[in-house]
């Protein structure tokens, strides 16, 4: 596999977000029409406490993938009510077109006191091609169980072959790695089966990307794509601590592909997104998404700072 890349192509800082948002477009999910792309992204605003709140918005792109068409004027999915699993964020909305209507899995994230946050895997649908969601109710389809205790999230939804498939992440702990440090959480991908898109069964708390850098290494954001036959990951991966400042231990994207969907080869080879010093990825690269567009493969991502400052894309040479 050959990426080209063709840098950054949305900056949040540079246009008006809703909900007072003004900055972050993590994790960009496409939904693909005839003629434009839709790009979801998670933007954040600060509540009366000066803590982030994640909202969902989107940007319209032209086929070229360059020259912006529209930019949402509201939040595609209000959050959750108070004492919900989504109350404080969803980050991200993974969506996909099913029987008509467009499907929305969130990963909705609520406040802890001994720990940061936790999370879980909501279900929301669309009748007007994903201006709006509207959620199939006030809890999440897939959480936390006996053997995967927290942070179930970032659900990836494909249908194959009439059954739903979904690759998402689950917390194996919390752990302080200093004295004086708050507790940092480590993650693994596992996936799910449904015949329904509602009803989910794990294949429970087994982890299927082995690890690249020992057990502490945390994975997330699990997207796959058909190529040439086979099945392709790609993912971003860190280590569980130490890796907001240290750019060495912080997200890089990684790479598995399988021609079962059950066995899963690591291959970190593939993508090998190059940089220089100073450019906007360079820090780190991170929140990746495969998608189809017009016989092309793309591939969205976030640099710096967890997507401060926008997303860019990679195509699939042929």
């Amino acid at each position: 596999m050959k990426w080209h890349k063709l840098g950054k192509i949305f900056d949040p800082t540079a246009h008006t977000l809703p909900n007072g948002c003004e900055q972050f477009a993590q994790s960009p999910q496409t939904l693909v029409f005839d003629d434009f792309v839709r790009i979801y992204f998670s933007t954040r605003a600060r509540d009366n406490n000066g803590k982030f709140l994640s909202h969902i918005a989107f940007v319209d792109f032209a086929p070229n993938l360059q020259d912006i068409l529209r930019v949402s004027e509201q939040t595609v999915i209000p959050l959750g009510e108070l004492g919900c699993f989504d109350e404080h964020g969803i980050f991200p909305m993974n969506v996909l077109r099913h029987d008509g209507k467009v499907y929305g899995y969130t990963c909705g994230w609520n406040r802890r006191v001994s720990v940061s946050v936790d999370t879980a895997i909501g279900l929301a649908v669309s009748d007007d091609d994903g201006l709006t969601f509207q959620r199939l109710g006030k809890g999440p389809v897939l959480s936390a169980s006996a053997h995967e205790p927290c942070l179930v999230g970032d659900g990836f939804v494909k249908v194959i072959n009439g059954i739903f498939h979904m690759w998402y992440i689950f917390g194996t702990g919390w752990k302080c790695y200093a004295p004086d440090a708050a507790p940092d959480r480590t993650y693994k991908i596992g996936h799910a089966i449904s015949h329904n898109g509602i009803d989910w069964q794990k294949e429970e708390a087994k982890q299927i990307i082995p690890d690249k850098l020992g057990i502490a290494e945390s994975q997330a954001l699990p997207t796959v794509i058909g190529i040439a036959g086979c099945y392709h990951m790609f993912f971003c991966y860190r280590e569980s601590f130490d890796f907001r400042n240290n750019t060495s231990r912080g997200y890089r994207i990684g790479h598995a592909w399988s021609d079962d969907l059950k066995h899963w080869e690591r291959d970190d080879e593939n993508p090998q997104l190059i940089t220089n010093d100073g450019d906007w990825d360079s820090a780190m690269q991170c929140y990746p998404h495969v998608f189809e567009f017009q016989g092309k493969v793309y591939l969205l991502y976030n640099g710096n700072e967890f997507g401060r400052y926008g997303f860019g894309l990679a195509v699939l040479e042929q």
